[in-house]
């Protein structure tokens, strides 16, 4: 039976050459963006995403700009609702944006990205956290903890946020800004800075007075 099942899929191998896989994979491609982006606020000419979107809530108040890709099982929420509590969640994407696999992008107040945010794999940024740390709340499950907010949370463009580093809260990112793999960023990073660590700190700055 193994020697059979190996003979057919040697046998597709032939059938199935590596440009009919992409022309094919292209096809499903466009046609899962047009499927499961129909109720965003605003999606942009030549976005797409590679199939499938690991969790996809609140499209109603996304905006994705032009030409972004999307890699598969990306987690892309905003919260309007979470039990008892009610939010108005925005997330705007800007142009150019490359948001690799298992990324997750979550809002319950406002996620601002700009132009030509390349992210690695397993990439966190979200506004938002699971109640304080209080007693009162530790000793009840995390799920069960009300959403907590600070502020806003922004990103330049022209960002480079390496593989499994994590924006958290009410942080500011500037333009030309590199996170290296595994940060954790939870504080405001000048423009043009290389920040590194968890928490990150800055390890390189450019002058831009020149």
């Amino acid at each position: 039976m193994k020697r059979c099942l190996f003979l057919i899929g040697r046998l597709w191998s032939y059938i199935y050459v590596k440009g009919l896989q992409r022309v094919v994979h292209g096809i499903r491609r466009y046609v899962y963006t047009g499927y499961s982006t129909r109720s965003f606020k605003h999606w942009g000419k030549r976005s797409l995403v590679e199939p499938h979107w690991h969790i996809l809530k609140g499209e109603e108040y996304i905006v994705v700009g032009d030409d972004c890709t999307f890699y598969p099982e990306v987690e892309l929420t905003a919260w309007s609702e979470y039990k008892s509590q009610h939010f108005t969640p925005c997330i705007v994407i800007g142009n150019g944006c490359t948001i690799r696999s298992r990324n997750h992008i979550t809002a319950i107040n406002n996620i601002t990205i700009g132009d030509n945010l390349l992210t690695g794999t397993d990439v966190l940024i979200t506004d938002n956290a699971h109640g304080v740390f209080t007693k009162d709340q530790l000793s009840i499950r995390p799920q069960d903890r009300p959403l907590t907010c600070k502020g806003e949370l922004r990103i330049g463009n022209n960002v480079w946020i390496g593989e499994k580093a994590n924006v958290i809260g009410a942080v500011t990112i500037g333009d030309g800004v590199v996170i290296a793999a595994g940060s954790v960023v939870i504080k405001d990073v000048p423009d043009y800075c290389m920040v590194a660590g968890v928490p990150a700190r800055i390890v390189k700055q450019l002058d831009t007075k020149d």
